[in-house]
Order: structure tokens, then sequence, then C-alpha cells
């Protein structure tokens, strides 16, 4: 099956253009076709990311065509054929057609081939075994034009044995789902997932934790994430999760308010609220330092966030917590308590939270010994006396009052 769908603007560029005139001069005008993401996208009218390439040549003779044409080639994935090209400063992965030799559910042993058919075999869904030539025409092996424009995510072939192949198939059945889905899931897939989800706690964490959090960047992934709790495989991923509540009033919040979809933040909120559910979830993912700084962070419960903090009380909290795990936590608690009449006050606070710059206690070190405390670690403890009063009153800006404060510790403490 074959449908035109014109040459498209991703195809027209100067650097999409010249990667694929340096492969047709080696191997002849069909010999690379466009493939996956982006001819899906196009037929969903979906934006376009990246530009894969599929082709007969081998990978060194991808490199031999690419390298003549000044294309740089870069050996990203050779056992599996795969060569990325850089145009333009833009890469392009260009993959040879393989087919399966041996699988163990972690990674695949592949041999080369000429045959396209052969190649659409062994891809996981219908939709992503699409091939488009340089003048726009699409083949379609196994019907993924029908399954594209009607948004059913269907695997080639038998379902449980794609997954087989791949156990991470599972997950990416549920994130396709999320991103592409319309409609009622196909039976057959969901009782393949069902079935085989135990096979997913043999995976690595980084290749888990990656797929996880793209299917929570979709705009809408609550429905996904339903069918990951019903059939079993959120439990396997995320053993830590009860309910969903917070985690779907926290997207219904990101769309109804216009925010960014925040994968991250998502993942927090499918999580109990307590900093070890957190911490054991976060290591388990292996995800960055950065993450895990942020997640536990945003699981922490003092002070404690409420829609009708004062000004004074959410100024306390931003100078406690920073600005970013003060916007978490709102977000979150707005979340665990979804009153619609309360959204004027969870936005001031956001508002504010983003608008407020924090001040340095103007208080120095060499002022406090100048009043009189010893050189050591008083210095600190006096610091920290005054500088939780000055916090108490609202960070007052004025020197002299602050001046008596420190005078009022000193003659306080002894040493």
């Amino acid at each position: 099956m074959s449908e035109s769908i014109g040459v498209q603007p991703w195809m027209k560029l100067p650097a999409t253009q010249a990667v694929m005139a340096a492969l047709a001069a080696k191997g002849g005008a069909d010999c690379a076709r466009f493939v996956g993401g982006c001819v899906r996208n196009t037929l969903m009218k979906q934006p376009i990311g990246d530009v894969d390439i599929a082709t007969t040549l081998t990978p060194d003779e991808v490199t031999q065509a690419l390298e003549p044409a000044g294309l740089r080639a870069v050996p990203t994935g050779v056992d599996h054929g795969t060569i990325t090209a850089i145009s333009n400063h833009r890469p392009y992965e260009i993959t040879t057609l393989r087919r399966d030799v041996s699988t163990d559910g972690r990674r695949a042993v592949v041999a080369f081939t000429k045959d396209w058919a052969e190649d659409a075999q062994r891809r996981d869904f219908r939709l992503n075994a699409l091939y488009c030539d340089a003048e726009g025409t699409v083949h379609d092996p196994v019907g993924g034009i029908e399954d594209a424009r009607a948004g059913r995510i269907v695997f080639v072939g038998e379902p449980a044995t794609r997954i087989r192949e791949d156990h991470l198939r599972i997950l990416r059945y549920f994130r396709f789902l999320a991103w592409y889905g319309r409609g009622e899931p196909d039976r057959a897939a969901l009782e393949a997932c069902e079935s085989l989800r135990d096979l997913l706690a043999d995976l690595p964490a980084e290749r888990v934790q990656k797929e996880l959090l793209k299917l929570l960047g979709a705009d809408d992934p609550r429905p996904a994430v339903r069918l990951m709790a019903a059939t079993g495989v959120l439990a396997v991923l995320l053993p830590r999760v009860g309910s969903l509540a917070r985690f779907e009033a926290l997207v219904a919040i990101e769309s109804d308010q216009l925010f960014e979809n925040d994968p991250d933040l998502r993942l927090a909120a499918l999580l109990p609220p307590n900093p070890a559910a957190v911490a054991e979830t976060v290591e388990a993912l292996r995800l960055s330092n950065a993450q895990k700084e942020r997640l536990a962070a945003a699981a922490g419960d003092e002070p404690r966030i409420v829609s009708f903090m004062s000004p004074r009380e959410a100024r306390r909290a931003v100078y406690v917590l920073g600005g970013g795990t003060f916007s978490d936590r709102v977000k979150l608690a707005w979340a665990a308590a979804p009153n619609a009449s309360a959204t004027p006050q969870w936005r001031g606070l956001l508002a504010l939270g983003q608008s407020w710059t924090a001040p340095t206690l103007p208080l120095t070190g060499e002022e406090v010994m100048a009043a009189g405390v010893p050189k050591g670690p008083l210095v600190g403890e006096v610091m920290r006396e005054v500088e939780s009063w000055w916090v108490e009153n609202d960070f007052i800006d004025d020197k002299l009052s602050i001046v008596e404060r420190l005078k009022a510790v000193t003659q306080g403490l002894a040493y």
C-alpha cells in the first residue's frame, strides 16, 4: 500500500536534501527513505521532531556516501546499523534495513537486509513502520497509514512476540498511547502487556526512566497511566504508587492553567507525599542528581503550604525553600486539594514565588564579632538567631532594628 503526502517542508530543507542526495549518489534513487516519527507525525498533523532515514546501504557505504559530500558521519550505533549524518549542524539518524537474528528482551543481534518489508516486520508498531521516499510517496507494508490517521497503536504482528524481543515495548506501548492514541486501545496489545508486565523488572533503570518521563510529558497522559495501573504495569515500575488522584489533578491544573507540561513534577505527584517513598523511587529509576534533589525537596512538608497563606507566610516559605521548590510544593499542594474556588489563591502564591526575590540578611560576621562575640562557632549561632527574628519580622529593612536585635541576642547568650 502507498499514498502520497507530497514533498513536505522538512523534506525541502537544504540540510535534508544534502543527505538524501549523498545517499542516492551512492546507492540509487530508492536506496533511502524517511522512516518513523517524521512520516507518522506528518500523517497525524503533529509537529515534526527528528528526521530519521532508513537505507539499503550498509553503514560503511553510508559513511562512504556522506564524507565525499562534505557531511560528517558519526558512528552512533554501527552494530545496529546506525550512522548519524551531520548536515548544516542538524543530525540525521541513518539506519540500514535489518532483521533480527536473535533477541533476549534487552538487546538484539541483527543482520542487514535490502528488503523493506523484512525491515518493517521487526518494528514495534504499525504506525512506526512507514517509509516515505524523496518524492513524498509513503510506503506502508503493514497498514500503518490507517492506524496513524485513526490514532490506533497496534503492534506489528503478534504483540507478545514483539514484547519478548524487547521488553521495553510494554512501556513504549503506553507512551505512544499517551502521545498519539485515540479511541479504544487495542485489546490484544493490552492483554500482552498485562501478561508479560513482569519482564519490565529486568530492564536497565535508565531505559525505563527515560521512557517513563517521555510518557509523562504528553499533553494528557492520564488515560494511559490509568491503563498502566489497571494492567498492573504501573505497580511493576513504581511499586510505591497508591492513588492516582493527585497526579490526575496536577495534569488537569497544568492543562486548565496553561502551565508547561512537567514530567518530573508529574512523577512526584504519582508518589506518596513522603520523602522515603520518593528517595526509594528516584534511586530505583537512576534519576540525575538534579532530579533527585528536586523531587526530594518537593516531597517535604515544612513549612506547610496552604492556599490561604498570607503574603508574609508565603515570603517566609520562599526564603526557606527557594523559588523553585516553593512553586513545586504549591502545585503539589494545589493538586492534593483541588478546590476550584481556591484557584486565584494558588495562582497568587505561584506569582509571588516567581516574582519576589528573597533579600539577603544585612548583617555580616564581622559586625557580629564587633558586637563582642568571639570568633568561632558562636558567630554562626548568633547570625542564625538574628536571621530567624528578621524572617519572622518579614525581612525588616531597618539596619538600626537589626543592630538592636543583635545586641539583645549577644547579651542573652553566655560566652
